[in-house]
This record gives structure tokens, sequence and C-alpha cells, in this order.
């Protein structure tokens, strides 16, 4: 999936910048955000919350913590340069380009992911490929110690066995005997068990190719073929000149899947079914949830043109029917949001029907759906269902397209009650009575506390990240932007909304040039009440204004909004952005001849169409890994908003940005990885060329093995020194 690339860490000298805001490094260690966790857990008894933090010295290696209730001190559990004897992680190939696909944890190394055991006796997490177990109060047992590499590590449902895939085959390990049990069989170089292909990863947000049933007596796993599956040669330059080329199967637009199975496995014997996905294998397996009986799946078949989800209900032995249907002219969103009451007689999900994402309640015999949630607002994610107190508790949007709240509703409908109190951006963990908070707005660097599930008041705090004198940002308060929310219309009259990020001090009389800095793309959002320093907070400090608009097309604000974009990626959002220009010139303190654009992947794309398409309202641009040619990025992104690229019309050359490069008029600043395994710089070679075969003058800037994120503390710096010149050098 196409994603903004500067979520993961950032790195920046800009010496350019004022003299008092000279930042050597964003988001390293002490980060100008001030502390900084991710990977929060609650133990399932909800007496423990353990999270992921960076080194001092390195925050992308990450060590295991636990915040102690009773001392209010956080505790050190794991430190991952001891278990690797002060050395560096060493990964596998299949284990670098997961880590790049999930951008949770993209350009991180340590232990990067951990899990509880079900009754909170014991932590596990792999590193280095290896295997490791924490008993709570014990010492850290190493459980594997293998040449090759194990992956996608998790504890069964009751916590006797550890499973994991090695080799492309699915393993458990009985803890009490120690026992290894291979589970699948008949793998190769095109056919894997338990392993989510590179399009469920990449772009259905699913990680995982195996699901536990909750007995522990039996297994599910996906089988894929991708032996159909394009094999392109993909030239990674690295930084020494050398060439390396890498045979990768990838399936661009128009071209075969990998075909997908989904087989059920016995623990005790590993004889497997086969489960009854239809006769059409031009699907992508979507998710897989086990009822809490263990003799039922619920499958979500997703028809290739994602227009259609199917749940089915299949039994173990591999039978299956259809369940429930979401049908959908633009297309069906996945997410994760299901979940069955203990009697296994009651589904609990999220659904679009209405045009906008709410919960539903279904009866498992007569198929009667209820709703549960309803109105113009979007539900993000179900995060507890209380059986016992008939209560739901999911995160939303009622309030404001621009907040992410904690909402609880009744199992039965009804009124919604907001649990978190504070205006802004809040990511949760719901526990047993109580609930873990990272919050931030724009006056509140991100905080971590512990709150009550009744009412949301604060019961500890994890980390404070108080904007005080102790804080590494508060030295740059003197000079830090002015923010401010607001919306425009669209041509149709749609709302769009706005962030606005203003020098501290401006000049009375003065009219200061403007760079709109968008995403753009669909399932995306950029607009959010949140905290937020990175390299816009930069251009605003050189004395621009940089306006951060979220187009039609993009999220949280239902199906027809996103629809825009339906067979017309590269229309209505520059259309919107054109709007906001239009607005910035109204104020009188913008310079409406020097209004540039600068974005990244989509945000890349977004740059040059708007320079393509709209040369007399941008005058300069900054685009970074872009798409430029549709035909060459994956099906399931591409064809789920464009269609199939055989289907009539002119809709992939209507979106390319080829059609339109004749109309570049002003000045483009091209940046690329030239080791990027998600857009491949093949997207920039060929525009290269045609810039080039047009006389069109454009900069470049491409970095040696460097990958879509382009990472790296001192690249990070290059690249950031790179755009701010060439913006001083354009619009000022």
């Amino acid at each position: 999936m196409i994603k903004y690339a500067m979520a993961g860490a950032m790195f920046f000298s800009v010496s350019a910048v004022a003299e008092e805001f000279t930042i050597e490094r964003l988001e390293a260690s002490p980060t100008i955000n001030g502390a900084s966790v991710q990977g929060l857990e609650m133990a399932p008894d909800g007496k423990r919350v353990t999270f992921l933090q960076g080194k001092a010295e390195n925050a992308s290696q990450l060590d295991l913590w636990e915040f102690d209730f009773e001392s209010g001190e956080s505790i050190l559990l794991v430190d991952s340069a001891v278990l690797l004897e002060g050395g560096s992680e060493v990964l596998s190939e299949e284990e670098k380009a997961r880590r790049e696909r999930d951008r949770t944890i993209t350009g991180k190394t340590g232990i990067v992911s951990y899990f509880w055991s079900a009754d909170s006796s014991t932590l596990l997490f792999p590193i280095s490929g290896d295997v490791y177990v924490l008993p709570i109060g014990g010492t850290v047992k190493r459980l594997t110690n293998t040449p090759e590499f194990e992956t996608d590590i998790k504890f069964s449902p009751q916590g006797n066995y550890v499973s994991f895939v090695r080799d492309r085959e699915l393993y458990a390990v009985n803890i009490s005997t120690g026992n290894e049990i291979k589970l699948t069989s008949g793998s190769s170089d095109t056919i894997a068990n338990g392993m989510a292909e590179f399009a469920a990863q990449e772009e259905l947000n699913r990680f995982t190719g195996y699901w536990w049933s909750p007995d522990e007596t039996r297994v599910a796993f996906e089988q894929f073929d991708e032996s159909r599956v394009l094999v392109k040669d993909r030239y990674e330059v690295q930084p020494d000149g050398g060439v390396i080329t890498l045979k990768q199967r990838y399936p661009e637009a128009g071209t075969a899947n990998a075909l997908v199975k989904l087989g059920v496995v016995s623990v005790a014997d590993q004889n497997v079914s086969w489960v009854d996905l239809g006769d059409n294998d031009d699907i992508y397996l979507a998710r897989v949830n086990w009822l809490p009986n263990s003799e039922q799946l619920a499958v979500q078949r997703l028809n290739r043109e994602q227009t259609k989800l199917d749940i089915l209900l299949a039994e173990v032995n591999g039978d299956a029917r259809i369940f429930a249907t979401e049908e959908s002219d633009i297309w069906v969103n996945i997410d994760d949001n299901m979940g069955f009451l203990a009697d296994s007689q009651t589904m609990v999900r999220t659904s679009e029907r209405t045009g906008y994402r709410h919960i539903v309640r279904h009866d498992m015999a007569s198929g009667t759906v209820t709703a549960v949630t309803s109105g113009e607002w979007v539900v993000s994610e179900i995060l507890k269902i209380d059986e016992g107190a008939g209560l739901v508790y999911f995160t939303g949007f009622r309030d404001t397209p621009i907040e992410q709240h904690l909402y609880t509703v009744s199992l039965s409908g009804g009124d919604v009650s907001r649990v978190s109190r504070e205006q802004g951006w809040h990511k949760v963990v719901v526990g047993v009575d109580v609930y873990i908070d990272k919050f931030s707005n724009p006056a509140q660097p991100p905080q971590v506390t512990i709150r009550s599930l009744a009412d949301g008041s604060l019961k500890s705090t994890i980390v404070a990240n108080t904007l005080d004198e102790s804080h590494p940002y508060f030295k740059y308060l003197g000079n830090a932007s002015d923010q401010s929310f607001g919306t425009i219309v669209a041509e149709d009259d749609t709302e769009l909304h706005y962030r606005l990020l203003k020098p501290h001090t401006m000049e009375e009389g003065r009219r200061y040039p403007a760079i709109l800095a968008p995403y753009g793309g669909p399932h995306g959002q950029r607009v959010r009440n949140e905290w937020l320093v990175n390299f816009n907070e930069i251009l605003t400090r050189n004395g621009y204004v940089v306006m951060i608009l979220d187009n039609r097309g993009m999220w949280n604000r239902g199906l027809a909004f996103e629809g825009h974009v339906k067979n017309a990626m590269g229309t209505v959002e520059v259309a919107d952005q054109v709007a906001g220009a239009n607005y910035l010139k109204t104020l009188p303190y913008i310079d409406g001849d020097n209004i540039g654009t600068w974005g990244w992947s989509y945000g890349g794309y977004m740059t040059l169409m708007s320079l393509f398409k709209e040369p007399d309202v941008f005058q300069a641009g900054v685009s970074v890994s872009p798409v430029t040619d549709w035909r060459l990025y994956d099906t399931a992104y591409t064809e789920r908003y464009l269609g199939h690229p055989d289907a009539p019309g002119d809709v992939y050359e209507n979106t390319s940005v080829f059609k339109y490069v004749d109309g570049l008029k002003g000045d483009l600043l091209l940046i690329h990885g030239m080791a990027d395994d998600n857009v491949f710089f093949d997207h920039t070679v060929k525009l290269m060329s045609v810039l080039q075969n047009k006389g069109k003058r454009f900069e470049l800037m491409t970095y040696p093995g460097k990958k879509h994120g382009i990472r790296g503390e001192k690249t990070r710096a290059h690249l950031w020194n790179q755009a701010l010149d060439f913006f001083d050098r354009k619009l000022k």
C-alpha cells in the first residue's frame, strides 16, 4: 500500500534553518517530540502494561519494558543488546521485506514485536531469527537456536504451544515437553504454508498466514502458490556502485496473482482438510477468524475487483457456505473488526452498508442483522466486546473527522458515550477495567496514560511528555509555527478539512510563499488534531506558509467521500488542492505567484499531477518516490481503485502522469531510492526519459541502496536539505 513515508524515524540537519532551530535529529533520543514508546500492550489479566522503547543511543533499536502500577516506574525487562551480545541483528531477506511492508516496524531492529501468554505468566518475542520466552519474574530463555529464521511467532490461545514459520512451513513447539511439530509440508520456491502472500501483506494489511483454534487442537493456515506471478528484474544500485539484480515476483496491475488455499491442520496427527473457497480461484483471502466453539471458521473471501466480500462459515472438514455478503460499486474496505459472543451464536463486526463504517450484530442462526451504531460518521476499530456488561468499546470519529476518540455503546445499540476526554487524537488499548491512552494534540506531545474505562479518569501516567522546561522541544517554542484548523469547500460543495502552519513571527505587509503538502491518496488521512513536528515545521521556520489539505478520495469520511477517485485518480485530488491554493491566495499574507507543493509516494504522484495539470497554480514541486504509471504498480492496490487495465476505456492512460507531461512549466525536483521494492525505481526512470526527450528541465536526486522510506540519519539530512534548498531557490 502506498503510504506517506514520513511516519517513521526522521532525521535531518538543515543549515539554512534559523540558528535556534538547527535540529540535528528528529525523533531520535532525546527526540524533539519527547519520549516515545510503541507496541503498548496490556496483559490479559489487566495487571501489567508492557511496551517497546528505543535505546538512548539508538532510537531505532527497541527493548522490552514494563510499567509498574505500584511504583509508577518503567522497568527494563529485556535489553536487546544483551541478547545480541553487542552485535547487530541479522535478518533474512524475507524478514527485511516483511518489515518494510509492515509500517509499524519499518526501519526498526531489536525486539520489534512480542506476545503475552493467555494466563499472563510469560512473554514471547523474536530477535535475529530465533525465539525467546520470558517468564514473569524469571529470566529469558532461548527457545530456538537454528541457522534458519523463525518468523510470525505466536503463543497458542491457551499458551501450551509456541508456533512459527520456518523455511515456508508452519511449526509448533510444545512448551512443556520441548517437542517440535512440523504441521505442514510441501513448500517450495513458489509454494508457502502459513504465510501471507505479497498482496495480503502490502495491500490488505494482513501479515500472518495462520490462525489457532481456541481449543488448540487445530490450526487454519494459508497456502499460496506464486508460480504464475510475474517475475521482475529489480536492480538495486548500492552505495559502493555495485548493482544487485534481484528476481522478484511482483503482481503488476492486470497480471496474475498468487493462488491461495485455506487448510485446517490437526495438531495431533497433522491431517489437513481444505476449505472450499469456491470455484473461482482469482480471489483474495482477506481475513480468517475462528468461532469460540473451535468447530467453525469465518472466512472473508474478496473478489479480485474488491467490490464483493463474502463471509463464509466453514466447518473444520472443509465444507463452507456463504453466511453474509458485502457489496459496493465503489470498493469493499477490509478491517479486523470481527468478534463473537462466547456461545458462538452472535457475530459482531463492522459494515459499510449504509455508506459509513458502523458496528452491526449478526444472529448466527437466523442471519438477522441489527445496527449497533449509526450516523454520518465512521467507526475506526472495535477494541473490546464486554459480554457481561453488554457493551462494545470502539474508536471512531463521531465528534469530528479530525479527532479519534474512545467510545462505548450497548450491544443492543442506542446512545453512544464518549470515554476519552481531551480533544485530540487517541490511540487506545483496552484492558479489563482500564485502557492505555496514547494521546496528543497540537499543544501536547504524545503522552501515554492509563485511564478508567468507566469515565476516562486518570489512573497512572506512563509517559507524561509535559511540554515544560525539561522537554526537548521547549527551547524551540518561541519560534514554533502558528497552527490552525479549518475547512473549505470543493467544487461540488463537499467540506474539506485543512491544517495551516504559519511562521511564528510574520512581518506586517509581507507576502509569504506557500507550500501545499498533500498525501492525497485513498486510505490516507493527514489532517488530524494531533502533535506534528516534521519537515513542514522546518518550512514554516524558513518563511513558508504550509497547508495540509485532505482532499476528496481520502479516509475516514465514508465511502462516498472515498469513491470520488474510483477510476479517476489524479482528478478530484488535484482539483481540491487547487481549491486550497486558491483559498491561500485570498489571504493577504500569501504570495500567490509563488506556491509550491511536495509529497511522498502517492503524495509524490500528486506533486507531478499538480505541476503537469495546473502549471499556472503550482510553480515548484518536490516529488519523492512517486508512482508515474499505474500499470507498473501492484494488482491489489491499483485494481481496487482503477479496475483491470484491460477493461474498456482509458482509465489507466488518464491517470498516468505521462499524459500531462507537456504541461510542465514550473520547477521539479524528483527524488527516489535506488533499491525501492514498493514503488520501483522504474517509475522515476521512465519519467526521467520522457522529460528528457521532451526537453523538459528538472532536478534529480537518487539515493543508492535506499528503499521506499529512504531512511537513515545522514540520508534524511541530505534529503531535507535538498528539498529546502530547492524551494528557497525556486519560490523566494
